[in-house]
């Protein structure tokens, strides 16, 4: 049989599962002798047995009595009695701090008839209704689920009638008539007298806290935090101890140190007279901690050796809770304190350098969530804006910029040295030049993970998506907000970090970490405006300085221009991931693809080729020279050829209208039928990757030959370049084989003609279930794998990423069918079934298998810790990622089990 209730003593900060957060914490506290008022803590398994079978497990009941009367005899009092009542509080407590949960009910055990008594053994009337009135309210609002409102209203006319601005003024008979106020009100809305049995009391709060587990908001809030349900809450049950009991007396909340900074000293608030709801509530002004040593010495220096005895045992910032009854101090809560980011930096290497914590440590304090807020752009707001919209934070950071409607506007005024923000209904691969010269993207349409928002984080520009109340008319080159008219050039701004959409300037600048980050840490140094943001940039830099040592997955980048390699190398890049070819072909390139579709004889189609060999050689030259001495892996033309041809329904609607008037253009009614022949239902999944360049002659070989010949240019220059080739869309083993037989071809050939041995790696994108499920007979043919989580993610699903946001994943998210988006963070049940399967079966035919993942998913904490445990060799990302990526693969390696550092 489970044994429902932990008396205080017997748990520890380690039993957290079971006895909640608070009461794990109130445990601690008790085990290393702090003074904690006597209490008891109703265990995750009887909420688990409430949810499973309806009602209150009998045995709680039982095991509630047996505590309480422990209680009774350690304080010399009783539940209820008319004479010298015993109090408790009842607060709830899951494992995780759940603001959805329901809070907490002061002096339970109150009554018409123990008040008096509680009057007299304090020797304070009005301390006795004050009490009492206060468990009225907390019960009738979060045991009986009435209106909060209802009470306030009712303190506040009285108060104005009394003419007090502050509920200490009451006296005594004001608070009497205020309780008979409150006790109307509970029978008049629930229809029931406010309980007279103390211990009808409790039960019924205790029963409140674990229905609360289920409430809407709750629920809500676990959704979004991917909190499991099936976790429950415990239930606290503590002595109450006063601090409302005169000047004497009083209570307050304070942290080892300061939240905010990081930095050691006294920090916090204390309210004289209250009860810690008041500090919370901010019904009264508080007073600075210091404050308590004027009024009360002894406690205040008792305090102190509590705070500094926490933070010693926890090794942290600690976040207390404390009451002060006539001068004898009881700390009634304590836990980890939540802090800023940058505070997160601080406090770790303050932390280190005191000789706490490990350097280890430091990283698994630090997350790389953190580090993204410190990195994004920051908008001045001293000065006044003007809201336009507010819609959904696709992409975080600030950019100030004209509006530009397309890509060739977007391309002039960026050569002209304008910022921009282009902004379109939605986005496609055709808007990449536009979105590569942009400050920002604003899209009308689109959810956090359509093509706007994926490629703007990928690239590390700020974007808002889905402002429903843009309408971006291109034909009359206008963008109407609200009535008003907006045109190309006209200024906007906006955050990605919140969604809103501001009409004209506000000034935008790098943040000092991303200075460091991009440029080295003088430049961070240089950028801080003051000493605690010089301090936070040497935390950062010494954090990832670590991170670096004890990490064991490699990080690389996505970049497909030396400029992006660039920036990913000085952000600490190991290598690229993943060059994405056909991002090469578009612009003013693409003419050159048509004349490869429109080749009527394969001389036309070598001869068109020709004309891209010299292009893409330059654009491998370039980022093999970027990227000089570290791995680069070259992904062959992935997307179905169609896109790098005009729109179907457009190029109708040209020749269809130009036929009318007298005849169209040859070439576009040439264009227009091979666009027809090549149209697909399903391009994603039709005539695509390897498909393509088994399908069309010398496609591939170009680009093999590209790289080839850059690789020689590069070493006769003094260069060490290494390529990495990779096939993308793999799901035979047969496929590989041919594409690897004709690299092997044209490598040898060059190689013998310059006088270079050119064993470049020949790998392939494992993206495809099939491929994965059959990985031990690809890595016959593979020199390395690396994942491509965006396309397994689709295909394992069945989902194209994206159509499916916008048509039913905020029903699914809103349901529980999804806690989050399967192409943010990796679905490790199916999704990453699939990759453990895959890494099983490609090592089993080669023990050295190199193995990656090149997917969006390279970038995520949560994705990374999964990759750490699946044994993959490295994760690629965007190059604005790879400082958090290097952070959390560290996190991840110390998770596993790395050294602890000094």
């Amino acid at each position: 049989m489970a044994t429902y209730v932990h008396r205080f003593a017997d748990g520890g900060k380690d039993d957290k599962d079971l006895l909640g957060g608070k009461g794990a914490n109130l445990a601690e506290m008790v085990k290393i002798g702090l003074p904690v008022p006597p209490g008891f803590t109703i265990t995750t398994e009887a909420c688990r047995a409430y949810m499973r079978d309806g009602v209150v497990p009998p045995e709680l009941r039982v095991e509630v009595t047996m505590a309480v009367r422990e209680i009774e005899d350690a304080f010399g009092r009783q539940l209820g009695d008319v004479r010298d009542p015993l109090l408790v509080s009842v607060r709830s407590g899951a494992k995780f701090s759940m603001p959805g949960m329901m809070e907490t009910v002061l002096n339970v055990g109150l009554n018409d008839a123990s008040v008096r008594g509680l009057a007299e053994m304090a020797g304070d009337e009005r301390f006795a209704w004050d009490s009492y009135r206060r468990l009225v309210q907390m019960f009738g609002r979060t045991v009986l689920g009435l209106d909060g409102d209802l009470f306030a209203d009712a303190l506040d006319t009285l108060k104005a009638e009394r003419g007090v601005t502050s509920d200490v003024d009451l006296t005594a008979d004001d608070l009497r008539g205020l309780v008979a106020t409150y006790k109307a009100l509970v029978l008049e809305h629930s229809g029931r007298e406010f309980p007279q049995h103390p211990r009808e009391q409790l039960d019924m709060a205790i029963e409140a806290v674990l229905d609360s587990w289920n409430t809407d908001r709750a629920r809500l809030y676990r959704r979004r935090e991917r909190i499991p349900d099936a976790l429950g809450t415990a239930v606290n049950v503590c002595t109450m101890v006063f601090g409302n009991l005169g000047e004497d007396s009083g209570t307050g909340v304070c942290f080892t140190r300061d939240p905010a900074t990081g930095h050691s000293g006294v920090y916090g608030d204390y309210l004289p007279n209250a009860q810690g709801e008041d500090v919370v509530a901010g019904i009264r002004n508080t007073f600075p901690l210091a404050h308590l040593e004027e009024l009360d010495p002894t406690s205040y220096r008792e305090l102190l050796a509590a705070m500094r005895k926490l933070e010693t045992h926890y090794r942290d910032l600690c976040d207390i809770e404390f009451t002060i009854e006539r001068g004898k101090l009881w700390l009634l809560q304590t836990r980890v304190g939540k802090r800023t980011a940058a505070a997160a930096f601080r406090v770790a290497t303050q932390l280190v350098d005191e000789h706490l914590i490990t350097l280890d440590e430091a990283i698994s304090r630090t997350t790389g969530e953190q580090l993204t807020q410190l990195m994004f752009p920051q908008f001045d707001r001293s000065g006044e804006t003007t809201l336009l919209t507010r819609a959904m934070a696709a992409s975080p950071g600030a950019a100030v910029g004209e509006i530009v409607l397309d890509n060739a506007q977007a391309e002039a005024r960026a050569a002209e040295g304008a910022s921009v923000i282009l902004v379109r209904r939605e986005t496609n691969p055709d808007d990449l030049p536009g979105m590569v010269v942009a400050a920002g993207v604003l899209t009308a349409r689109g959810g956090k993970t359509s093509h706007a928002a994926v490629v703007a984080r990928g690239m590390g520009i700020c974007a808002v998506v889905g402002a429903d109340k843009l309408d971006v008319d291109l034909t009359a080159r206008e963008v109407r907000v609200d009535g008003q008219v907006l045109r190309p050039g006209d200024v906007i701004a906006i955050d990605g970090s919140t969604g809103e959409v501001f009409l004209g300037e506000v000034p935008v600048m790098d943040s000092p970490v991303m200075r460091y980050l991009s440029d080295g840490l003088d430049a961070g140094l240089a950028a801080a405006p003051d000493d605690a943001t010089r301090e936070l940039v040497v935390a950062v830099d010494r954090i990832l300085e670590h991170a670096d040592s004890v990490r064991t997955m490699e990080v690389r980048a996505n970049a497909d221009s030396a400029d992006d390699a660039l920036r990913a190398r000085a952000r600490g890049a190991q290598g690229i991931g993943l060059c994405r070819t056909e991002h090469q072909f578009l612009g003013e390139r693409r003419h050159f693809v048509e004349a490869v579709v429109l080749a009527e004889s394969d001389e036309e189609r070598e001869a068109a080729l020709a004309d891209l060999l010299p292009l893409q050689r330059g654009d491998f030259v370039g980022l093999l020279e970027a990227m000089d001495g570290l791995p680069t892996t070259i992904r062959l033309i992935d997307p179905p050829l169609h896109e790098f041809l005009p729109d179907l329904t457009e190029l109708s609607v040209k020749v269809a209208l130009a036929e009318r008037d007298g005849g169209a253009d040859p070439r576009d009614v040439k264009i227009l039928g091979a666009v027809r022949r090549m149209h697909e239902q399903n391009p994603m999944l039709g005539l695509r990757g390897v498909r393509l360049g088994l399908k069309i002659p010398g496609l591939f070989a170009l680009q093999i030959r590209a790289v080839a010949e850059a690789t020689v240019e590069l070493r006769e220059r003094g260069f060490d370049p290494r390529p990495e080739i990779m096939v993308p869309l793999v799901g035979s083993v047969r496929e590989m084989h041919l594409v690897r037989e004709e690299a092997l071809g044209i490598l040898t050939e060059i190689g013998r003609g310059s006088g270079h041995l050119l064993d470049l790696p020949v790998g392939c994108m494992i993206e495809l279930p099939r491929a994965a499920l059959t990985a031990h007979r690809i890595a016959e043919e593979a020199d390395f794998f690396s994942f491509g989580t965006n396309d397994l993610t689709q295909t394992t699903w069945g989902m194209s990423r994206d159509d499916v946001e916008g048509a039913f994943f905020h029903d699914y998210l809103d349901n529980g069918v999804l806690t989050i988006s399967p192409f943010e963070t990796i679905d490790a049940l199916g999704v990453g079934a699939l990759v453990r399967v895959g890494v099983e079966g490609g090592r089993s035919t080669k023990p050295e298998l190199k193995i990656g993942v090149c997917g969006e998913h390279g970038g995520d904490p949560e994705s990374i810790r999964f990759f750490q445990g699946a044994g993959l060799d490295y994760v690629s990302c965007s190059p604005f990622r790879v400082p958090v990526a290097r952070l959390e693969a560290a996190r991840a390696a110390v998770e596993a089990g790395g050294d602890a550092t000094l």
